[in-house]
């Protein structure tokens, strides 16, 4: 409460008190014990003195008091400023509470005149209380007897009276001396609890006191001198009226459940079961507690029965019950960069799609104050390690997750793990408080208190093997099983004294051991599992419910696909900014990286001389790999635990239908982007600190397309194994492969012959995205550059010609000379078949491809048709292919010299700028292959060429034939021609939707469970 509105109570408090004969002194001890609640001894001094003095008693010198002119109730003036004052900053419940602080502070002394409850109508009028609510209010803390309020419909009493009362509700206690008194205010939805009698009764602990009015929070507790306790959700169940609530049926028809290894789960289970129970499960260790919770909430599907609501096979017929259940893992379902609000938030917008922003906050608001979590809700979650919030507050929001949308069927594991017992009383109490508005709960329970355990509508009861041994009301389960155990109180449940019950007192008699002869305990249970089923289908009789065949309620209006996806965006988008460490992580990791690899090879060749000079780097192909890895590592990494770390929310948001595709389109969308900022960064920082010029977009595009592709096989990897730690050793065994493959590292010629390949990129290479992208900066920075551009055309016209001159023509010109000796010898090139083959597909390669004639002797090029006529034919368009490659030679090198000279001439300081700046020796020598040994080498009776690979075209061997040779400057597919960069983006593209596909079909996640499947046999 703010100063100035205790300030302004004192005030009206003084103003009631000095009515009629002044303030005395029962009146100054409420107001005093008011206080003493509220404020440290300190304040409580200076607030009492201000009462005091308002009141109408003040001090004087000589310490005697002297009596004020009372005020006239006719001058409310000052009391309608005060009320108008408070009444803009008070909430509607602050304004009750001060109402009933009056009324109170008035029956301290049984004082009601007309005077003193003037005031109070003035306070009611200015807060604009309803008539019915005032007088509700007043008679709750004036009267004392039952009969006196019981005209009241929002008023419960507590008492042992027999007799129902007119209006009022009641809750029969044993005998009691005095009533309580709870009165249930409608438009705030708050609970007054006051007591007549003279016994010990306890709220929360705390003893009550009968002059005293106590505000019932949401999960209080009263405990009664004899009798169970009144828990917060028995008083709110009687104010409850939810009359429209659905009708169900539950029922588990012989549930059976083995795990692969072949284990039975879940043993021969059957129960039925309507609205508004509470049901626990417990078991021993090992029982099967959340196996079966996961078979009877459609998470895992039973070997052998069924599940039926109203009729409908929840696991046959997922789309008639769909919306109807709700999960609560034992784990956290938050997202812990989000705040209390936001989690609800997110979640309410995922599953009402015809909610207005305002109705959303509205229902996320009521749910949070109806938890208790209202004054947290803009506190970031946190981690479990990491506390923000409690653990009972993380409790409360995750059931919040699933009460929002109201499931008819809720199933919650292990609520009260971890939780203190006043934590675990709230959350029970609220779960309490829901089976009483009609759902259907079920909860997996370990060593309940006994206060906890008494909340239960029914137990069930599981032993080893996952046999049900028992099934029913939770204090006959105590006397069930000590009649069992032939205990001489067997017909005693619960404490006759004090009311409490001992649920270890089961498992002790379940577990109990054979003792041997020495009196020590052996490891032999006295009873085994399947006798206790036995005996409890023997001597227990379960009640069947009415079958109900309408079809369940559905909680669920779930937004379309777009709706989702804009919706996940903006919640992991909001997930990810709020924690500024991954933010500052993620945004400088690429740009600093970028700083100390390129710092570190900015590598000056001259000695001599400070002056950089790109042309002279020769490490700028290292630098194009390492952005690559560095690419591929970055998208990896930030993608790898995405999936992983959302699978709880997964399973839980499972039960809303949303789609799946939107779920991962969502996260795509924020990776890529991600990925596109990178990429961005590390380009701008590296390349400008090399001086690579011109190539910045060309640079962007190809990191940022490998690192898309990283992104989508990191989500491969986070959706199907099931630790971080896997995770991580997964990553370099993927890593390297690539690494190995790309042609940075290694000559694909240079590999082991079994993957080797001479004239084409080996096939395991063309499955790693780092050889595309690799190869296509390549070639785009040698043949595309500002400087290289002016001369692409002219090279490759005298790389191919000095080639054919050099190599090409005299190698086959010498394979045909050794046919025709073949011939003179009239050996009919028997020892020469292989050398005419080598002829027949060099010639007719040249056939193909020459612009001035074709060979016309191609059909006679082989070993019967081949003679000495068809061999100087050869010989003579050999001589002329060369003579042709010559005149190319000449005409290209002179158009080269020629636009050399021109630059030259023009301005040759400018020419070497440009020389410098764009071309890079380094990467020239590396897709020209200087240093290769062999020029040209045989295979397969073709002459591959070993040089020069950037300005070959690819030899084609089929429409569809898209492989070619490593730094190919084009590349072919379906009769046309493409620019090998944008052909090979294109190519890393496809490769990341088809592991998008593979992650929304969940293939390696299958292919994983087929090897586990065949390691178990």
């Amino acid at each position: 409460m703010s100063e100035e509105i205790l300030k302004a109570l004192m005030q009206l408090f003084a103003l009631i008190a000095k009515q009629d004969e002044g303030a005395q002194s029962n009146e100054r001890n409420f107001v005093l014990t008011f206080l003493t609640k509220q404020l440290n001894e300190e304040k409580v001094q200076e607030y009492i003195a201000l009462f005091d003095k308002q009141s109408g008693v003040e001090e004087e010198d000589g310490g005697e008091k002297k009596e004020i002119k009372l005020t006239s109730v006719k001058d409310s003036v000052k009391i309608l400023g005060i009320c108008k004052k408070i009444n803009k900053t008070l909430t509607q419940e602050q304004k009750v509470v001060v109402l009933v602080r009056l009324f109170e502070m008035v029956a301290a002394d049984r004082k009601f005149s007309d005077q003193r409850i003037a005031i109070i109508n003035i306070v009611a009028e200015v807060f604009k209380f309803t008539k019915e609510e005032y007088n509700s209010i007043r008679d709750f803390v004036v009267e004392t007897e039952p009969l006196k309020v019981e005209d009241h419909s929002d008023m419960l009493i507590i008492d042992d009276n027999q007799q129902k009362y007119a209006s009022a509700k009641q809750i029969h206690t044993e005998k009691l001396d005095g009533a309580l008194f709870v009165l249930h205010v409608n438009s705030v939805n708050l609970y007054f609890l006051k007591y007549t009698g003279g016994e010990d009764l306890y709220l929360n602990g705390l003893g009550i006191n009968n002059r005293s009015i106590y505000l019932l929070a949401s999960g209080s507790t009263v405990k009664m001198p004899k009798g169970r306790p009144i828990y917060y959700s028995d008083v709110v169940s009687h104010f409850l009226a939810d009359t429209s609530a659905n009708k169900l049926s539950y029922e588990a028809e012989n549930l059976i459940y083995k795990f692969p290894t072949g284990t039975l789960g879940v043993n021969n289970v059957s129960f039925s079961e309507e609205h508004g129970k509470l049901i626990g499960i417990m078991g021993v260790s090992g029982a099967g507690k959340t196996t079966l919770l996961n078979v009877l909430s459609g998470v895992t599907s039973p070997n052998e029965g069924a599940v039926l609501i109203n009729g409908y096979s929840l696991h046959k017929e997922k789309d008639k019950v769909e919306g109807v259940i709700g999960l609560i893992p034992q784990d956290d379902l938050l997202i812990e960069e989000l705040t209390v609000f936001q989690n609800l938030y997110y979640n309410a917008k995922l599953c009402f799609k015809d909610k207005t922003e305002e109705e959303l906050n509205g229902m996320v608001e009521k749910t949070l104050v109806s938890l208790g979590l209202f004054d947290y809700k803009h506190l970031k979650v946190g981690s479990p390690m990491n506390k923000t919030i409690s653990g009972g507050q993380r409790k409360r929001l995750n059931i919040a997750l699933e009460l929002i949308r109201e499931p008819s069927i809720l199933f919650v594991d292990e609520p009260t793990s971890g939780l203190s017992s006043r934590d675990s009383e709230n959350v029970m109490d609220l779960l309490r408080e829901l089976s009483l508005k009609g759902k259907l709960i079920f909860v997996v329970i370990h060593q309940p208190s006994s206060e906890i355990y008494k909340m239960f509508d029914k137990m069930m009861i599981l032993d080893v093997g996952g046999l049900m041994i028992y099934y029913g009301n939770p204090i006959e389960a105590i006397m069930y099983f000590k009649r069992m155990d032939a205990q001489i109180n067997s017909e005693v449940g619960e404490c006759q004294t004090c009311g409490t019950v001992n649920p270890e007192l089961i498992f002790n008699i379940i577990e109990a051991k054979v003792v041997d002869e020495f009196g020590n305990y052996t490891n032999t249970r006295k009873v085994s599992a399947k006798r206790w089923e036995e005996n409890f289908l023997k001597h227990v009789k379960m009640d069947k419910v009415e079958k109900i065949k309408e079809k369940p309620p559905k909680s669920l209006n779930i937004p379309n696909w777009i709706k989702q996806v804009a919706i996940y965006t903006v919640r992991d988008f909001l997930s990810k900014v709020s924690n500024k460490q991954y933010i500052i992580l993620n945004l400088t990791e690429a740009p600093l990286l970028g700083f100390i690899l390129a710092y570190i090879i900015r590598y000056i060749a001259d000695p001599n001389s400070n002056t950089y000079i790109y042309r002279e780097n020769e490490n700028i192909p290292i630098y194009v790999f390492m952005a690559l890895i560095v690419a591929l590592f970055l998208g990896l990494t930030v993608s790898a635990e995405e999936i992983f770390r959302d699978k709880k929310i997964l399973k839980r948001e499972s039960f809303l239908n949303l789609s799946k595709s939107s779920y991962l389109v969502s996260k795509i969308v924020i990776l890529f982007s991600l990925s596109a900022i990178q990429a961005l960064f590390f380009v701008l920082i590296a390349n400008t600190i090399l001086d690579i010029r011109g190539m910045n977009l060309y640079y962007w595009f190809a990191l940022f397309t490998t690192a898309c592709f990283a992104n989508m096989m990191g989500l491969n990897i986070s959706a199907t194994f099931n630790s971080v730690v896997t995770i991580y050793i997964i990553i370099p065994l993927v890593m390297i492969p690539m690494m190995v493959l790309s042609g940075a590292m290694f000559e694909f010629d240079k590999l082991n012959r079994t993957i080797s390949s001479v004239s084409k990129v080996p096939l395991i290479a063309e499955l790693m995205p780092t050889k595309w992208s690799y190869e296509a900066i390549m070639v785009k920075q040698f043949k595309d550059n500002k400087y290289e551009s002016y001369f692409y055309e002219y090279e490759r016209d005298i790389s191919i010609a000095d080639f054919k001159q050099v190599y090409c023509i005299p190698e086959t010109q010498k394979r045909l000379d050794d046919c025709i000796r073949e011939l003179k010898k009239e050996n009919k090139i028997v020892n020469t078949g292989d050398a005419l083959k080598l002829v027949q597909y060099e010639v007719s390669r040249e056939s193909e491809n020459n612009k001035l004639h074709k060979f016309s002797f191609l059909s006679k090029l082989n070993v019967d048709s081949f003679n000495i006529d068809v061999a100087y034919e050869v010989r003579d368009y050999l001589d002329n292919v060369s003579l042709y490659y010559s005149t190319l030679f000449e005409e290209a090198t002179a158009k080269k010299e020629k636009v050399l000279s021109h630059m030259l001439t023009k301005d040759e300081k400018l020419y070497t700028e440009i020389y410098d700046a764009y071309y890079n020796e380094s990467v020239s020598d590396l897709v020209k292959k200087v240093f290769e040994k062999k020029k040209i080498i045989e295979n397969n009776f073709e002459l591959v060429q070993q040089t020069d690979p950037v300005f070959q075209y690819p030899v084609v061997r089929g429409y569809f034939d898209l492989r070619a040779h490593f730094y190919a400057p084009v590349k072919h597919f379906m009769g046309n021609y493409y620019d090998t960069f944008w052909f090979n983006m294109i190519v890393i593209w496809l490769f990341t939707v088809f592991f998008y596909f593979s992650l929304y079909y969940e293939l390696l996640k299958r292919l994983m469970g087929v090897f586990e499947k065949k390691s178990i046999v």
